[in-house]
């Protein structure tokens, strides 16, 4: 089970009554620096507009690649380790409006960790570090440190093992 913490809701689904939950100005400021990000080719400057704007803590030496998505609306959740790389295209939510409730959950990546293009990580889960999540995974549960994973739904190719650079 993911690390999440559930809202319910009345009336409409959560989705159409987002703005009781997050500010339209966060989410419109979020939205902007996101793209700017996307296709801003300095890994530094990419890194400072995620921990300026959007309170996001990305550690020294990542490399988050062309197009990643990160949470529009509670980016602030997302903290990624030192020396990982976060693939072309790959999507980072710590929300999911469901029709009955809302949920909320951290997304913590790792030092030393490898995530595929085209991964989506939902919300409320953690990669270990070490660990290498395969192109194109949907990463729906926590990814031991070390392991090896991939696929939808995701599957541990390699279990972890300990090395010294993730230690």
């Amino acid at each position: 089970m993911r690390n999440t913490t559930r809202y319910p809701v009345h009336g409409a689904n959560p989705l159409w009554q987002m703005y009781k939950t997050v500010s339209f100005w966060k989410v419109m400021k979020s939205f902007a620096v996101i793209q700017l990000a996307r296709y801003t080719p300095f890994l530094s400057w990419k890194n400072w507009l995620y921990r300026t704007f959007l309170r996001m803590e990305v550690g020294e030496h990542t490399a988050i690649a062309l197009m990643v998505m990160m949470d529009t609306m509670f980016p602030e959740l997302i903290k990624i380790g030192r020396n990982s790389v976060i693939g072309y295209n790959t999507t980072i939510l710590a929300h999911e409006y469901l029709v009955d409730e809302y949920r909320l959950g951290e997304v913590r990546i790792g030092d030393n960790v490898l995530i595929g293009a085209n991964t989506t990580i939902l919300p409320g889960v953690t990669i270990g570090d070490g660990a290498i999540v395969a192109a194109g995974t949907v990463v729906h549960k926590d990814v031991a440190p070390g392991a090896f994973v991939g696929g939808n739904p995701m599957q541990v190719i390699r279990e972890g093992t300990a090395s010294k650079e993730t230690e």
